[in-house]
């Protein structure tokens, strides 16, 4: 397999962004390799600087002097790259980036990066809009590391696409995804003792250190309890009345929780889709998680890693300017449910059911498909190929998850 920590994917998404001179914001999860992707694209700007807000040296620095990254030394006369870590830390951290970007006028290349999100505006005054774009950085994914996606284009124009070539490499690595995570410390050890030692450290750095010091959250002894009772919820609907009941707080209380849990990229939240969609709810959220090893039903712990898989192409797609692409979840009052809908600009463009076990598609999935007319993906842990199944005009197309996600582009 090649380098993992080389992360081509990230770095074209990051030449597309700089061809405008405008500042990234690269944010993603506590440990999931921003500082070294961020020295790595510093080595292909001949002037670089480098500044990480909880290094007190560097603090002491930019406070000193918040120009002073003007006072580089140059190698050559081309533009050079600020790199702020952590940057998110520092209280007004929006104003002095805004100061910095007008100040210099393109002049500099500037790199923010953060472990929450450094997209939402803070207070009103301090608004960056139109000065910078946004870089997710995600844990390893099966795309990612499969190194089998297809070009972007090819995919939008079907997304039904799928090759069984490498099984034996993919399939080893989707089990090695699931039972390690998407994480590169846990993943490059490449034991299970290692991932649980890394997990417990990360749940309570995440929540104790971060979380506590960038928010000032009361009750947090509570909220970890909150994110420790989340792997039993993955897979269905979120019931936050029951988890308010549970751990006797109130109900904007949780709400308020889980929001900062996706802030801080601990957890992400599906919106269910209901346009086109008979007696389908449209209140309501699916929960899963970043670290998905602590999902203990396998099921559910498949769907989880389809969600993250998704979600990272979803996200990337936005960044990378191919549309508006959202990801949802349909589920009726019925109780007819599929697990995944992509949506571009508020229209339906695919289908997807995570079903391990099932090698049929389900009712919900023919149903579904054929009201909205859209290609539809069935995705099952083991099996030695592919195959297609007619639907009313239409195909439903059944595929071990290892190799259809790998192929994402």
């Amino acid at each position: 397999m090649p380098d993992m920590l080389d992360r081509p994917l990230y770095r074209h998404i990051w030449k597309e962004l700089t061809r405008e001179k405008r500042m990234v914001f690269m944010a993603g999860a506590r440990r999931v390799g921003k500082t070294t992707l961020a020295e790595m694209i510093g080595q292909s700007y001949p002037n670089r600087v480098y500044v990480n807000w909880e290094i007190p040296e560097d603090r002491t620095r930019m406070i000193r002097n918040p120009a002073f990254f003007e006072e580089t030394e140059r190698r050559d006369e081309s533009a050079p790259l600020v790199m702020f870590d952590e940057i998110n830390r520092q209280r007004g951290w929006r104003r002095y980036l805004k100061g910095a970007c007008d100040r210099v006028e393109g002049r500099y290349q500037f790199l923010a990066a953060g472990s929450s999100r450094l997209d939402q505006p803070q207070r009103r005054g301090d608004s960056l809009a139109g000065r910078y774009y946004l870089l997710h950085l995600w844990p390893f994914t099966q795309a990612e590391l499969g190194r089998a996606n297809l070009k972007a284009e090819a995919f939008f124009s079907n997304p039904q696409q799928v090759s069984m070539e490498r099984h034996s490499e993919l399939k080893a690595l989707w089990h090695a995804l699931a039972e390690q995570s998407g994480f590169p410390e846990p993943f490059i050890a490449g034991r299970k003792t290692s991932y649980r030692r890394w997990s417990r450290a990360y749940a309570e750095q995440l929540i104790r250190e971060d979380i506590r010091d960038l928010t000032g959250v009361k009750g947090i002894g509570e909220m970890e309890t909150l994110y420790h009772l989340l792997p039993a919820h993955v897979g269905r609907l979120l019931s936050v009345p029951a988890l308010a009941q549970g751990l006797q707080v109130a109900y904007n209380t949780i709400r308020s929780w889980l929001a900062i849990l996706q802030r801080f990229f601990a957890v992400l939240s599906l919106a269910p889709w209901s346009q086109g969609v008979p007696r389908a709810i449209r209140e309501g959220q699916k929960i899963y998680l970043y670290d998905f090893p602590r999902v203990p039903d396998p099921e559910a712990r498949f769907e989880n890693m389809v969600a993250l898989e998704l979600y990272r192409a979803v996200s990337n797609w936005n960044e990378t300017g191919y549309g508006r692409f959202s990801l949802h979840f349909i589920r009726t009052k019925d109780q007819q449910e599929v697990d995944f809908l992509l949506s571009d600009d508020g229209r339906p463009v695919l289908l997807v059911d995570a079903r391990p076990q099932e090698q049929q598609p389900s009712a919900a999935l023919l149903k579904f498909q054929a009201a909205l007319r859209v290609p539809a993906v069935h995705l099952v842990q083991a099996a030695e190929g592919y195959r297609r199944v007619a639907n009313d005009g239409h195909s439903v197309l059944v595929a071990p998850a290892c190799q259809y996600l790998a192929g994402l582009p």
